[in-house]
């Protein structure tokens, strides 16, 4: 094969730009990378959607779950944005081989936006449960906010703030989304063959509307990442302070299982996100550069990769961070162990009967 099919190697923005084409434009790309990709976007896909499905399943279909806490506000809104990323590789999957001009468009218009929204919701909800993990009654945090707001919990302790802080980023990066796919409908130039990238769908005004999204992305991206660091670092050294103090308090048992969920949390968000992020601005804005333009290639679509395998490995956030999640899962386990105590009762009932039985006969 050879086309790059996706988001491609370089820039081809439309007639006007023909022109400037270089020879690295006519880069192939082997088609063994292709099968490659959809052949581990595929397991990805189908691991991602059991473990998604189940989640949903347990959040919004179970019960127990119409308790409404802090973290599970934001562990819903995650596992949501998981499964809405689940539903979109499909689409990624099929795009390296698909020659359709109209499904390429759909594909770069809507499906690539919605994997970056996705994508920035993960981030951001992942960076709130970072925080409000962090608001444990033993933390550091949380008793400066105590010492700040002495009566009741900080507003940032509500079920109500976390709702309302879920639906403006819920709002906020489906309007960005909103106006950047509007834009490139409207300045989209009509196509006669595949292009080798979705930049050939783009026009001038939205190629640059484009870069200061993903500018400002990396900026929410940054802004996390060294928040979450700050919060480890945070939550390490309150467990340092407590084993000073009293080491086998239940005080220090708490900040130490705390700061494991952190170091969890941490763990993911690093595999997933961060080379995502270390290729994504090089790739804008230095893809132009023969020498470069290949290698960039490469390396964006293995970070893409890893940023999708996020939906695979949030279910290990679920189940460190709600209790309710790990007993969903052990219930098989326990009706099983009902069963068995409920069953050795009867036996010994009767058992019992027959011995009284036997006594009366003896007696008799």
């Amino acid at each position: 094969m050879d086309k790059l099919i996706g988001e491609g190697v370089t820039s081809v923005s439309n007639k006007t730009n023909n022109d400037n084409m270089t020879h690295c434009d006519q880069v192939a790309t082997p088609a063994h990378l292709f099968f490659m990709l959809q052949l581990v976007y595929s397991l990805v896909f189908l691991v991602g959607l059991v473990l998604n499905s189940f989640t949903m399943k347990v959040y919004f279909c179970s019960a127990q779950q119409q308790v409404s806490r802090i973290m599970m506000v934001y562990l819903k809104n995650l596992a949501v944005s998981d499964f809405l990323l689940c539903l979109y590789l499909p689409f990624r999957i099929i795009s390296y081989t698909n020659s359709s001009i109209t499904f390429h468009v759909i594909y770069c218009t809507f499906g690539a936006s919605t994997f970056y929204l996705n994508m920035y919701v993960s981030i951001l909800f992942m960076g709130y449960i970072a925080a409000n993990s962090l608001l444990t009654p033993a933390s550091l945090l949380s008793r400066y906010l105590k010492i700040i707001h002495p009566l009741g919990n900080h507003i940032l302790q509500t079920v109500q703030a976390a709702r309302i802080i879920s639906t403006v980023t819920w709002v906020f990066l489906l309007a960005i989304v909103i106006t950047y796919v509007t834009l490139s409908l409207l300045t989209q130039e009509t196509l006669t063959i595949v292009p080798d990238t979705c930049d050939a769908f783009l026009s001038a005004q939205v190629n640059v509307f484009f870069k200061i999204i993903h500018t400002c992305s990396a900026a929410v991206f940054l802004f996390v990442f060294v928040s979450m660091v700050f919060f480890y670092y945070s939550a390490s050294r309150s467990v340092l302070l407590a084993q000073q103090r009293q080491p086998a308090s239940s005080s220090c048992k708490k900040l130490m299982k705390s700061r494991k969920k952190m170091l969890v949390l941490v763990s993911v968000f690093c595999i997933c996100f961060v080379p995502y992020h270390l290729v994504r601005l090089p790739y804008t804005f230095l893809r132009r550069w023969c020498s470069l333009s290949l290698m960039l290639y490469y390396l964006k679509e293995t970070t893409i990769l890893l940023s999708a395998l996020n939906i695979c490995l949030d279910p290990l956030i679920y189940f460190i961070f709600c209790e309710a999640f790990r007993a969903q899962l052990s219930r098989p386990h326990s009706k099983k162990a009902r069963r068995r105590s409920e069953g050795q009762p009867k036996a010994s009932n009767s058992e019992a009967s027959l011995s009284t039985s036997t006594r009366q006969t003896d007696g008799l």
